[in-house]
């Protein structure tokens, strides 16, 4: 991975070379400035200052500039206007030609221009995160505070480029009407979901949404995977990459994370009935739905470890420990034992391939379907989750077969035992391990040293760069714009939790507990539904099927609603702050207040909880793929990784949560186990509010 400030001395256009961020002045200013407070030269509060008002001269430059520039496109499409107001009269193509080009040209210059917007926005970002980290976190939030909310904001300049968006609708309106130009009319503003097709106009377009953070709904999906999207890639990347790809091992991954849902979900309507049968209380359907989010702690980073030199063998491995899990699931009723029961959830749970379906998508599949995979990996989960509740609502039936007993209990694990024994031949029939894979193999032997930084450089890794403490050394190290501590300064990824957890910034720790947050509401929600609603409404089992399936078919929707539409409309931390307001005010309504609970008010505040919990996770997962450091984005402990522990950790204390409320008797469960997550929510928006002005 090319350094920032190398990257940035690279891409700047020559003839702008005086009007970039002086990076590197800028990272010698906090150096030095680090130095003078750790010997008592200067006080924080004086550093801080100081540095703002150089932070500020470099940002004046930087949009004035830029409004310089804007002027000088505006001009020209003025310009062009006149030509085309005279063309109107004519119908002579070729001339109809020439504007067209003239205004394409404008157009390579604007998107020229939104790239130097671009760099220096990322490295007015980068230089704020460093300060940061260097000095508690204090600096962003008072240079963001004073700056970005002022009426005179030069920073809102950089970061919200209304000016350069009006000449964007200016070219795309006149080339619009230059492409309509033999009788037609129709204007843009008549039709705005219609976009121009023209490929400059596409790669304008491209260029506003990389700068403002505009998304759609394809993008947002791949956001909510957590698999990181790479700008930029060398042709002989790309080439490895279409070697690699291959369509059918790629739809197994997303068939796994399809099926892993249907399994994980499935039972969620039976498993209270299913431990009442067992002779246990039914509220220990908690500990039977989270025995296997236990498992599934541990075997995410196994997988996630296994992943790094084979993604066929840990998913054959998946699919046996499914099929076994299942099988013991589906045998404990005939055996009357919980014990088989509990055990054949672990095993479910030490199935668990997220992180190599996640990690395989990253690794094999092409740049340019990269997003399409991503999105599909979010929609399989979200299938997976409504299918399985669905599907359990149609097992109601109730057959022996010699001593086997078929039933709603145990017909979901025949039905998973036979679903992952399909997946499992299919499996060893089509799967093809990537080319690297058996590249590295056959390499290993020769030379397991030389194999070793083979490996090295394919997953992106570098040796440690250490700062002496000579001048020389110090400007050869300015160029490291990941580096946490002055004597850390790797690029490689987390070798360990202990090294992943020390590249948490407060904003990245804050979003994890917004990620803890609304899985532990959601799992009390889904996984105490079939009790709750058994004891307050009389629910049959094909009745919290139904409701369960509603509520897992709402994902898709929201997400299109949410990707499409309001993340062009506001930013994702207001997002982010709103639908944990709205999260907070959904538990408060699922409480019972009176004695008489009714239908309406838990079907509404379930809603109001799950929604906004489902939009809170795509902008969460959004936010945190931006704030965490590019060296959680690869290796075994991942921000992908971290997340899935977290969420997985937030589902084990639910489901024990409504274990243990569940011997303060069935009338107490409800309100018990929603002051937890009431608890950890307020604590969420706290922390939101506290790292706000960080997550830009």
């Amino acid at each position: 991975m090319v350094n920032f400030g190398k990257k940035l001395m690279v891409d700047q256009v020559e003839e702008w070379k005086g009007y970039y961020i002086n990076y590197k002045l800028m990272k010698k200013m906090l150096r030095q400035y680090v130095e003078q407070t750790q010997h008592g030269g200067k006080d924080r509060e004086q550093v801080l200052k100081e540095f703002s008002r150089i932070l500020d001269d470099q940002i004046e430059r930087i949009v004035l500039f830029l409004l310089q520039q804007q002027g000088r496109l505006a001009r020209r499409i003025e310009e062009l206007g006149e030509q085309r107001t005279a063309l109107l009269e004519q119908s002579d193509i070729a001339l109809v030609s020439q504007l067209r080009d003239a205004y394409r040209e404008v157009g390579f210059d604007l998107i020229k221009l939104l790239r130097f917007v671009d760099m220096n926005a990322t490295g007015i970002r980068k230089i704020l995160k460093k300060f940061d980290k260097r000095f508690g976190y204090k600096f962003t939030d008072y240079y963001v505070t004073t700056r970005a909310n002022h009426p005179y904001s030069q920073l809102q300049q950089v970061f919200k480029q209304v000016g350069i968006v009006a000449v964007v609708g200016a070219l795309s309106r006149n080339l619009e009407n230059l492409q309509h130009h033999e009788g037609s009319f129709v204007s843009i503003y008549d039709h705005p979901t219609v976009t121009l097709k023209d490929p400059i106009i596409d790669q304008v377009n491209h260029a506003v949404q990389k700068l403002t953070h505009a998304t759609n709904f394809m993008q947002f999906l791949g956001q909510h995977s957590l698999i990181v999207q790479e700008d930029e890639q060398s042709g002989s990347e790309d080439l490895i990459d279409d070697q690699n790809y291959h369509f059918m091992s790629l739809m197994l991954n997303l068939v796994n994370t399809f099926l892993y849902m249907v399994n994980t979900y499935i039972i969620v309507p039976t498993a209270d009935d299913y431990a009442v049968s067992l002779g246990a209380a039914a509220t220990v359907c908690g500990i039977i739905i989270g025995s296997m989010a236990v498992a599934q702690v541990f075997s995410s980073v196994y997988f996630s470890a296994w992943s790094n030199r084979s993604y066929f063998r840990p998913l054959v491995f998946s699919s046996i420990m499914l099929f076994l899990g299942n099988l013991l699931y589906a045998l404990a009723y005939d055996l009357n034992s919980l014990l088989v029961l509990l055990i054949g959830r672990l095993l479910c749970g030490l199935g668990s391939a997220r992180a190599v379906n996640r990690r395989y998508i990253s690794d094999c599949v092409p740049l340019k379907m990269r997003l399409q995979a991503s999105a599909g990996f979010v929609s399989a989960s979200a299938l997976g989750m409504a299918c399985g509740p669905a599907l359990a609502g149609f097992l109601q039936i109730k057959f022996k077969i010699y001593w086997l007993s078929f039933n709603q209990s145990t017909l979901p694990g025949w039905v998973m035992c036979i679903a992952w024994l399909i997946y499992l031949l299919w499996l060893w029939l089509t799967f093809k391990e990537p080319e690297h894979f058996s590249k590295s193999v056959v390499n290993e032997q020769p030379s397991e040293s030389g194999h070793q930084g083979n490996a090295n450089l394919e997953e992106g890794l570098a040796q440690p760069l250490l700062i002496g403490t000579e001048q020389r050394q110090d400007e050869s190290s300015e160029d490291n714009d990941d580096s946490e501590v002055a004597s850390e300064n790797s690029h490689g990824p987390a070798t360990s939790i202990a090294s992943a957890y020390r590249l948490l910034t407060p904003s990245v720790k804050a979003q994890l507990l917004i990620y803890f947050m609304l899985k532990y509401a959601m799992e009390i929600l889904l996984s105490e539904s079939s009790v709750v609603t058994t004891y307050y409404f009389s629910w049959s089992t094909s009745a919290v099927a139904i409701f369960l399936a509603i509520l897992g078919l709402t994902v898709l929707p929201v997400n299109a609603i949410v990707g499409s539409y309001i993340t062009n409309l506001y930013e994702d931390r207001q997002i982010l702050l709103a639908s944990e307001v709205m999260v907070l005010i959904g538990i408060i309504m699922s409480f019972r207040f009176t004695p008489h609970y009714s239908i309406p008010q838990y079907v509404i505040s379930a809603l109001i909880t799950f929604v906004f919990a489902e939009v809170l996770e795509g902008v969460n997962l959004s936010l945190l793929s931006r704030v965490m450091s590019s060296r959680l984005s690869r290796g075994t402990y991942n921000g992908g990784l971290l997340s899935t522990e977290a969420g997985t950790l937030a589902r084990v204390v639910a489901d024990a949560t409504i274990t243990a409320a569940g011997y303060l008797g069935t009338d107490l469960l409800l309100n018990i186990t929603l002051l937890p997550p009431l608890v950890i929510c307020i604590v969420s928006i706290a922390a939101t509010l506290y790292t706000y002005n960080t997550l830009y």
